[in-house]
C-alpha cells in the first residue's frame, strides 16, 4: 500500500510538489515568527545602545570628602574614600567597564574678582582626552594645564606661575574667600578638550557655562598637586563607562544583575555614596522594545499561518476534486474504510510531511538571510527553540488535509462519478463561517484590553471573517453576470464566468485570495504608517534639521548672536522651548522672520505672528539716566527702581538698580559697560520697602517722551508732555512690584495653537500671564507637539520683565547651515551644550522594537503572496485536464478562437482582480478596528500627531503591485491551458 501511495505522488509530482511548498509555507511562516523574535530581540539591543547617550552607557559614584586637616593623627575616618584600594575595588564590578577616578574643590587667585572660583580637578588619564593648543600637558607636581579661552581672557601663556588656593564661600555670600595656603603653580600648558561629549567626562559638566559668563574650563592638575596642597572638603568620583564588548547583547541578562549587586554595595557603604546611572533606564528601554516586537510580531504571523492552513484546504481539496472517478473506482472495488482513507490522503499527508520538515529549515534560513541583510553584524542567534511552533503548524496543516478529504470521502459513489459536482451551500458550511465571524467579533472586543491573550488572534480572524463573508456574497454574481453574457451572444465571457460559479472550490479560491491581499495590505498599512511617524517624529518633533541646546543666557542674546551669524536668515533661528506645565500647553518662542526658512512642520503664516509695532526704546551710552521728577510719597514710604536693558551689541540682560526714588526732580544714573552702543529699556520695576503698605506717588521720567506705555497691576503709565508719567495707587500685595513697559509690542500677543482650543492667554516667558490672540491653528507645532503654542520670541521677550537668563534657549538650523557653524555661534558669546539632529532621532526611532519588528511584516507580505500564487498554480493544474477537455470539444463544436482566449485567459485574472479590490478593503477595514492597538509610535508617547491611516498611494501601489504579481501567475497558467487545447 505504501508502494501504491508513492507511485501516486510520483505519478502526480506536480500537485504534490505544490502543496509540499504550500505545507513549507505555513511551517515556515510558524518557525521564522519565533526565529525572527529572537533576531530581533539581539537587533533592539545593539540598536539602543548604539544610539544611546554617554550617561547612558556610564555609571558615576560620587562622595564629599570631609576637611580633615584638624582630625587628630590615627582617628577613624567619618567618611568615604573610593581611592582606597578596598572601596574602589568593592564599587567597580561591572566586567568590562573602564574607570576613571576624579577629585576636585574650588580654588581662588586666579580669576581678578573671587565671586568666580577656578575649579581644581585632578582626572586620571585627562591628558590622553585633550589637545594642547600651546606647551604639555600636567605631569609632575606643581604643574598646572589651563583652558584656552581662559588663558587669553587672562593673558596667561605656559611658563607662567600662578597662585592658588583652596577656597569655601559661605552660604548667602556672592564671593568665595582663601580657607587654606596658596600655592605657587607653572602653567606648563593651555588645552581645548578633544571632544566634551566624550563619555570619558561623565556627568561633570566641566565645559559648559560657568559663573561670570565664562565658558567652563577647569584647571587640570596631577594627583600629587591635588593632595599636596592645603585643601578642605573636596568632592571625589568613580566614573565606569562601558569599554569594548561590555553592552554586547549577550552580556545585557548578566549586566544588569551585575548593576544590582553594585546599588546594593553602594547601599551597604551608607549614605556617604551617592550612586547616578543611565544604564538601568537603557536596559529597561531594550526590555520595552523586546515587549514591543513581541506584541508587533505574532499579528500577522497568526494571519500567515491561518492563510496557510486555508490554503492547504484549498489545494487538498482541489486535488482530491479532480481525483473524484479514482476515489469512485476505489470505492466500487470494495476497499475497506481505512485503505480508503490511506488512499484518499496518503498522497497529500507525505506532501505536507515534506513540506513541514523543509519548512523548519527554510524559516530558520529565511530569518537568517533576511537579518545578515537588515542587521548586519548582530546574528540571527538560532536556536532550537525557534521550532516550538512548527509541529503545531504542521498538525494544522495535516489536520487541515484531512478535513478538506473528509468530504469526498464520505460522497457517495454515484455524486462522485457526476462530471459537475453539485455545489452546496450547506448549512454546515453556513454555520462554519458564522463561528469564525463570532470569533473574529469576540477578538476585538478583547483587543480593547490590549494586544494580548485572543486580542493578537483579532486581526487574523477578521481577515478570514470577511474573506469568506465577500466570497459568499460576491462569487454568486459571477453566475449572474455569466448567465447576461450568455443572452448576450459573448460566449467567452459567459464560460468563464460559469466556470467561477459552477467549480466547488472557487468560493474558497476566491477567500484565499482576498485575504492574502487583506494580509499584504494590512502590512503595507502597518509599515507605511510607522515610517510616516516616525518621520514626523523625528523631524516636526525636533523642530529643524538640527536644533542646538544652549547654556542659559539671555533671550535677546540669542537673537543678536544667531543675526550676527545668519544675517540674511538662510539657515539659522533663535529660539525658546518651554515644556508643557500642569494645564498649560508647551511654548515655543521663536524668531517668526526666519521660521519659513528653518522650522520643519506645516505652512505657518509667520507674517501673522509679527504684525508692525512701534520701535523699542533706545538708550545710548554707557552711563544709562533717568530724569525723574517725584510727588506724592509719603516718608518711609518711598519706591525703588529698576530697569531692564537689554544691549544692542550682544549679550544678556541687565538689571540695573537705580534705589528709592526721592519727592523732586533727580538724576539717577549707573554706568551699564554693556550698554555703550545703546541699550533697549525692557521693563521699569517699581517696588516697596519690605512690609511696607499703600506706597502711592506719581513719577515723571522726563527723558521717555515718544513712546505709548502699559503698566501692571498696581497703578498707570502714559506719555505726556513731559515724559513718562506714572501714577502709582498702591503696591499692596505686588511681591515682584510694579513694572512699566514701553508698548511696543502687538498686544494681545499674536500666537498660532495646535491642540488648543478658545486660548485667552499664556504664561510668558517671565511666567507672568500674557492675553494672546490666535492668529491660526495648526495640527502640530515644530518642536512642541500639541496642544503647543508658537509666538514671536522678540515681541514675546520685550512682554517678559524679569531680564533672567533662560535654560530653555535654542538654535535651530536647516540643512544648509555651515560645518563650522558651532564654532561660529561660540564666537558669539553662546555656549552649546547639546547638539540634536533629526536624523539622530530617525536612527533612534528606527532601532527601537517596533521599526524593527515590523520588518517581519515584509516577510509575511511575501509569503502571502506565495500562497495566494501557488494557490492559483494548483487550482490551474487541477481544473487543466478536464478544462482541456471541455473547451476541445466547443471548439470542434465551433466556439471562437476569440471567445476561447476569452474562456481560458480571462477566468482567474478576473477573480484575481476582483479579490485584489475586495482583500483592500477588508485590510482597510482590519486596520479601522485594530491598527490603533499596534505600538507603532515607539517606546514613549509622542507629542506628535503622528499618522493613524496609510498614504492613499501606497494603498494603491500595493494593491497594483499584489494584482500585478497574482494576475502575472493566472494568466501564465492562463496560456498554458489555451495551448493544450486542441
Amino acid at each position: 500500500m505504501i508502494a501504491l501511495v508513492l507511485a501516486m505522488v510520483w505519478n502526480r509530482r506536480g500537485q504534490a510538489l505544490v502543496i509540499a511548498l504550500l505545507s513549507l509555507f505555513g511551517v515556515t511562516a510558524a518557525v521564522a515568527a519565533p526565529a525572527y523574535l529572537r533576531a530581533a530581540d539581539r537587533a533592539v539591543a545593539v540598536g539602543q545602545v548604539e544610539t544611546s547617550v554617554p550617561a547612558e552607557r556610564a555609571i558615576e559614584l560620587r562622595t564629599q570628602r570631609l576637611d580633615h586637616r584638624q582630625d587628630q593623627p590615627g582617628a577613624e575616618p567619618r567618611d568615604v574614600d573610593l581611592s582606597s584600594a578596598g572601596t574602589g575595588e568593592a564599587l567597580t564590578a561591572l566586567p568590562g567597564f573602564e574607570y576613571v577616578y576624579s577629585a576636585e574643590y574650588a580654588t581662588v587667585g586666579l580669576e581678578p574678582e573671587n565671586t568666580n572660583r577656578t575649579r581644581f580637578v585632578h582626572r586620571q588619564n585627562v591628558c590622553a582626552h585633550l589637545t594642547m593648543t600651546a606647551g604639555r600637558c600636567a605631569y609632575a607636581s606643581g604643574d598646572v594645564v589651563l583652558g584656552a579661552e581662559t588663558g587669553r581672557r587672562l593673558g596667561v601663556q605656559p611658563g607662567d606661575t600662578v597662585s592658588l588656593a583652596f577656597a569655601l564661600r559661605p552660604l548667602g555670600d556672592p564671593e568665595y574667600y582663601a580657607a587654606g595656603k596658596p600655592k605657587q603653580f607653572l602653567v606648563a600648558g593651555l588645552y581645548r578638550a578633544t571632544d566634551p561629549a566624550d563619555v570619558f567626562w561623565g556627568e561633570h559638566n566641566y565645559f559648559g557655562a560657568d559663573s561670570g559668563n565664562r565658558p567652563g574650563e577647569p584647571a587640570f592638575v596631577t594627583a600629587a598637586s591635588l593632595t599636596t596642597m592645603d585643601h578642605g572638603a573636596m568632592e571625589t568620583g568613580v566614573d565606569g563607562y562601558a569599554g569594548p564588548g561590555a553592552l554586547a547583547v549577550d552580556r545585557l541578562p548578566a549586566l544588569r544583575g551585575d548593576l544590582d549587586q553594585l546599588q546594593a554595595a553602594v547601599s551597604d557603604i551608607g549614605t556617604g555614596v551617592e550612586f547616578r546611572s543611565g544604564l538601568s533606564g537603557l536596559l529597561t528601554r531594550i526590555d520595552e522594545g523586546r515587549r514591543a516586537a513581541h506584541r508587533i510580531v505574532p499579528v500577522l504571523a497568526v494571519a500567515l499561518v491561518l492563510l496557510a492552513c486555508l490554503t492547504i484546504f484549498l489545494a487538498v481539496g482541489y486535488g482530491t476534486e479532480g481525483r473524484r472517478p479514482e476515489l469512485a473506482v476505489v470505492a466500487l472495488r470494495g476497499a475497506r474504510w481505512g485503505q480508503r482513507w490511506w488512499l484518499a490522503t496518503g498522497e497529500n499527508i507525505i506532501a505536507i510531511l515534506a513540506g513541514a520538515v523543509a519548512g523548519c529549515v527554510a524559516g530558520q534560513l529565511l530569518v537568517n538571510v533576511f537579518t545578515a541583510w537588515r542587521f548586519p553584524g548582530v546574528g540571527a542567534d538560532a536556536g532550537l527553540s525557534s521550532l516550538r511552533w512548527a509541529p503545531v503548524a504542521a498538525a494544522a496543516a495535516l489536520l487541515t488535509a484531512l478535513l478538506a478529504e473528509r468530504r469526498q470521502i464520505a460522497t457517495p459513489v454515484a455524486e462522485l462519478l457526476r462530471r459537475a459536482p453539485a455545489v452546496r451551500g450547506s448549512a454546515r458550511a453556513v454555520a462554519a463561517e458564522a463561528v469564525v465571524v463570532l470569533l473574529a467579533a469576540v477578538a476585538t472586543v478583547q483587543l480593547s484590553a490590549g494586544l494580548l491573550g485572543v486580542g493578537t488572534f483579532a486581526t487574523s480572524l477578521i481577515v478570514i471573517a470577511a474573506a469568506l463573508v465577500v466570497a459568499r456574497l460576491l462569487l454568486p454574481w459571477a453566475t449572474a453576470l455569466g448567465r447576461r453574457a450568455l443572452r448576450g451572444g459573448r460566449l467567452g465571457p459567459a464560460l468563464a464566468g460559469f466556470q467561477l460559479s459552477r467549480r466547488p472550490g472557487a468560493a474558497r479560491l476566491f477567500a484565499l485570495l482576498t485575504a492574502a491581499v487583506a494580509v499584504v495590505g494590512y502590512a503595507s498599512a502597518a509599515v507605511d504608517v510607522a515610517a510616516r511617524g516616525r518621520t514626523v517624529q523625528s523631524e516636526v518633533g525636533t523642530g529643524a534639521t538640527r536644533v542646538l541646546s544652549l547654556a542659559a543666557t539671555g533671550r535677546q542674546n540669542v537673537l543678536t548672536a544667531v543675526r550676527a551669524v545668519d544675517p540674511h536668515g538662510a539657515y539659522a533661528m533663535a529660539a525658546v522651548r518651554l515644556s508643557a506645565s500642569s494645564g498649560q500647553p508647551a511654548l515655543i518662542a521663536a524668531d517668526t522672520t526666519r521660521l519659513s526658512a528653518v522650522a520643519l512642520g506645516p505652512a505657518f503664516d509667520a507674517g501673522a505672528l509679527r504684525p508692525a509695532a512701534a520701535p523699542p526704546v533706545t538708550l545710548k551710552g554707557a552711563e544709562v539716566a533717568f530724569d525723574i521728577t517725584a510727588s506724592g510719597f509719603a516718608e518711609s514710604k518711598t519706591a525703588d527702581l529698576t530697569a531692564v536693558l537689554s544691549p544692542l551689541a550682544g549679550g544678556n540682560d541687565e538689571i540695573v538698580p537705580y534705589g528709592v526714588v526721592k519727592n523732586g526732580r533727580h538724576t539717577y544714573a549707573q554706568t551699564v559697560r554693556t550698554c555703550a552702543q545703546g541699550c533697549t529699556l525692557n521693563s521699569l520695576r517699581l517696588s516697596g520697602p519690605q512690609g511696607t503698605l499703600d506706597v502711592a506717588g506719581r513719577l515723571v521720567v522726563h527723558n521717555l517722551r515718544t513712546a505709548d506705555w502699559r503698566a501692571t497691576e498696581g497703578g498707570t503709565a502714559a506719555a505726556s508732555a513731559d515724559g513718562l508719567k506714572i501714577d502709582v495707587t498702591s503696591l499692596n500685595g505686588l511681591a515682584q512690584g510694579m513694572f512699566v513697559q514701553p508698548a511696543d509690542t502687538p498686544w494681545p500677543l499674536p500666537a498660532i495653537t495646535a491642540g488648543v482650543t478658545a486660548l485667552r492667554s499664556i504664561n510668558g516667558l517671565d511666567a507672568r500671564e500674557v492675553p494672546v490672540t490666535v492668529a491660526q491653528s495648526l495640527p502640530v507645532i515644530p518642536g512642541g507637539g500639541a496642544p503647543a503654542v508658537l509666538v514671536d520670541l522678540d515681541y514675546a521677550d520685550r512682554l517678559a520683565t524679569d531680564g533672567a537668563q533662560t535654560s530653555g534657549a535654542q538654535v535651530w538650523l536647516n540643512d544648509k547651515a555651515p560645518a563650522d557653524v558651532v564654532t561660529r555661534l561660540e564666537s558669539h558669546g553662546l555656549i552649546i551644550t547639546g547638539d540634536e539632529k533629526a536624523t539622530q532621532v530617525r536612527a533612534r526611532l528606527d532601532n527601537q522594537g517596533p521599526a524593527i519588528a515590523l520588518w517581519f511584516y515584509v516577510i509575511v507580505a511575501v509569503l502571502a503572496t506565495a500562497l495566494a500564487a501557488g494557490a492559483l498554480i494548483l487550482s490551474a493544474s487541477v481544473d487543466r485536464a478536464r478544462r482541456v477537455e471541455d473547451l476541445s470539444a466547443l471548439r470542434a463544436q465551433g466556439l471562437t478562437r476569440r471567445a476561447l482566449r476569452q474562456a481560458t485567459l480571462w477566468t482567474y485574472p478576473v477573480l484575481v482582480a476582483v479579490a485584489v479590490a475586495a482583500g483592500m478593503a477588508i485590510a482597510a477595514l482590519g486596520w479601522w478596528l485594530t491598527g490603533w492597538a499596534l505600538p507603532l509610535a515607539g517606546l514613549s508617547p509622542s507629542v506628535v500627531p503622528v499618522p493613524t491611516w496609510p498614504d492613499p498611494l501606497v494603498v494603491a501601489a500595493t494593491a497594483v503591485a499584489t494584482a500585478a504579481v497574482l494576475a502575472g501567475v493566472a494568466l501564465a497558467a492562463g496560456r498554458r491551458t489555451l495551448r493544450e487545447i486542441r
